[in-house]
C-alpha cells in the first residue's frame, strides 16, 4: 500500500474528518511509530507504520457511507451533554465510528449522510466542490416572489452575507407558504439565519437532496446504505 498523508489515513480511518484530523495533529495529539508528529504533510505507511491517535491505535476500517432519514428532535452529534437523542442512535452499534457529514440542526429535519470517510466528507460540505443540498421550508403566512429574489440576492447576519443558490415559491395562502431552496455553502443554521434576518420565524425545515441523492420514501428515523454509483457521483463528479 502506497504511503499516505498522514491526515488522509486518520480520516479514512474513522477518527475524524479531513480538518478535524488535521487538528488532532497540529495539536500534538497522534503519534508514528512512538513519536508525536505535528507536521501535516507528513506520510505513513497503513501497513508498516504503527500510528496512535488520542490514545488508541489507528487502524484502516472497511468505509461505510449512509443515508438517514433524521427526524426532527434528534441532533447530529455523537454525544450530548443535555442527554438528547442523536442519530447516532438510530445506526447499528458497530457503526460507532461514524461521523455526520455537514449538520442538520434539533429542530430540523431530512437527509444527512454518515461515514467514516474523510475524503467523502470533505466532497460533499466543501464550498470548493459546490454539491448542491435541496430544502423544503414552510412559513406559517402567505409570501409573495418578491421574496424569492431577495433570497438569491442575498440577506446579512452577524455580518455575514447568506444566500440562496436557487428559490423558488411552491405553494402560497393566507396561513401557508412552501419554499423551495437550493444552497452550496452550508454555513452554520444559514436557512434558519436567512429567514430570522427577515422576520419570517420558520415552521419547518426538510433537506430533501444531498447532490444527486434524494430523501424520496426514506421513512423518518430510518436508514440506507449508498449505492456505489451514488459514492462515485461525489467523488467523480
Amino acid at each position: 500500500m502506497a504511503a499516505v498523508r498522514l491526515q488522509k489515513f486518520l480520516a479514512e480511518a474513522g477518527v475524524a474528518s479531513r480538518r478535524a484530523s488535521e487538528l488532532l495533529i497540529s495539536t500534538g495529539q497522534v503519534k508514528v511509530n512512538g513519536k508525536v508528529v505535528r507536521e501535516l504533510g507528513t506520510k505513513v505507511d497503513p501497513l508498516h507504520d504503527e500510528v496512535f491517535a488520542d490514545g488508541r491505535v489507528v487502524k484502516v476500517l472497511r468505509k461505510h457511507y449512509i443515508a438517514l432519514h433524521k427526524p426532527a428532535g434528534w441532533i447530529c452529534s455523537k454525544d450530548d451533554p443535555e442527554q438528547r437523542r442523536t442519530v447516532h442512535h438510530l445506526l447499528p452499534q458497530e457503526w460507532s465510528n461514524l461521523f455526520s457529514v455537514g449538520r442538520l440542526d434539533f429542530k430540523s429535519e431530512g437527509l444527512i449522510f454518515l461515514t467514516n470517510d474523510g475524503d467523502f466528507c470533505l466532497r460533499v460540505t466543501h464550498p470548493r466542490y459546490g454539491v448542491v443540498k435541496k430544502y423544503q421550508v414552510t412559513i406559517g403566512k402567505q409570501l409573495d416572489h418578491s421574496l424569492m429574489h431577495t433570497l438569491t440576492k442575498g440577506v446579512y447576519s452577524e455580518g455575514e452575507r447568506l444566500s440562496a443558490k436557487k428559490a423558488r415559491l411552491v405553494t402560497s395562502n393566507p396561513g401557508f407558504s412552501l419554499i423551495e431552496l437550493e444552497l452550496t455553502e452550508g454555513k452554520n443554521r444559514e436557512i434558519r439565519r436567512m429567514f430570522e434576518a427577515l422576520g419570517l420565524p420558520i415552521d419547518r425545515l426538510v433537506r430533501m437532496q444531498i447532490g444527486g441523492v434524494k430523501l424520496a420514501e426514506l421513512p423518518e428515523g430510518r436508514w440506507r446504505t449508498l449505492r456505489e454509483s451514488e459514492i462515485k457521483g461525489f467523488m467523480n463528479p
